[in-house]
């Protein structure tokens, strides 16, 4: 048998496309998720035993005999640094030799986004274990934008004129694989994964008007406004402030630098919010009149 790659939350948006394109490619796999019941079939694919990232014990089980670690982050949560930092001396302590693992654009020690910061702790904290690694900075996901617009056609936050490179889940996936299946050729680099271009809120709401057909707002907000919009969910400090600051950032700029790096490593064009709206007409199709 070859090398094993572990992918992580294979029943996700992002490793189940993983995952997917592995198994096109005749690659060995431990599948992994807190449910093994929800994990895909794929040929040549092993179901690893159930195990969330802070349960070292459970972690070092299901990453046995991998060679190579997948790590799609956590789902966002007050412990989530934590959580990464388990997972990943689970993988060092079960023999794994390389992490190729899912970031943020702009991921640093004083992003405005909040949850940015988290990734660049883990980013870290994988550099310090010695092992090979790779690290895919993602930007905002093409399908978030739709899910921005509120029941009354409003997409509010404080992004001012800012603008985003959102990217589509499958040019990340895409993307993450040619680096799982390019070996140490990718070893400590960086992708910064982004859409063909960035726009401003306003321009997504034009877009998303032009295929729902009816009017697509963007309503610009102050930071306290923001938070006054929000208090219904009753959602935890954290959780909100990652709500708030992802659209602070992306009026600061931090979500708006455009990469090659999608065409670079697929060798096709990266999907814009037209194309994907195209081609995913579930995701807006809530708002239509």
């Amino acid at each position: 048998m070859g090398p094993v790659i572990a992918v992580t939350g294979a029943s996700g948006q992002v490793g189940g496309r993983v995952a997917r394109r592995l198994a096109e490619a005749g690659v060995a796999q431990r599948l992994m998720g807190r449910d093994p019941s929800r994990l895909p079939e794929f040929e040549g694919a092993v179901k690893a035993p159930p195990a969330s990232y802070g349960d070292d014990a459970a972690m070092r089980r299901a990453l046995a005999g991998a060679d190579t670690l997948f790590l799609v982050s956590a789902r966002e949560s007050a412990d989530r640094v934590r959580e990464h930092i388990t997972a990943v001396d689970a993988a060092v302590a079960a023999g794994v030799e390389r992490i190729v693992y899912v970031s943020f654009l702009g991921a640093a020690p004083d992003a405005t986004f909040t949850f940015a910061r988290d990734h660049w702790h883990t980013e870290q904290h994988i550099r310090a274990t010695g092992l090979r690694y790779t690290f895919l900075r993602d930007s905002l996901y093409l399908a978030g934008l739709p899910a921005m617009v509120g029941a009354d056609g409003v997409i509010r936050g404080p992004g001012g004129d800012g603008r985003v490179s959102a990217v589509a889940h499958d040019d990340v996936a895409d993307s993450a694989a040619a680096v799982l299946l390019g070996g140490d050729a990718h070893d400590g680099l960086r992708y910064d994964l982004t859409g063909p271009d960035a726009i401003t809120l306003a321009e997504a709401a034009a877009e998303l008007t032009r295929f729902a057909g009816r009017p697509i707002r963007y309503v610009a907000e102050t930071r306290n406004q923001a938070y006054a919009s929000r208090a219904q969910y009753n959602a935890p400090a954290w959780e909100m402030a990652g709500w708030v600051t992802s659209y602070e950032a992306i009026a600061t700029g931090e979500m708006s630098e455009v990469s090659t790096a999608v065409p670079n490593l697929t060798g096709r064009p990266a999907q814009n919010l037209a194309g994907y709206l195209t081609t995913h007409p579930r995701a807006w199709e809530h708002l239509k009149a």
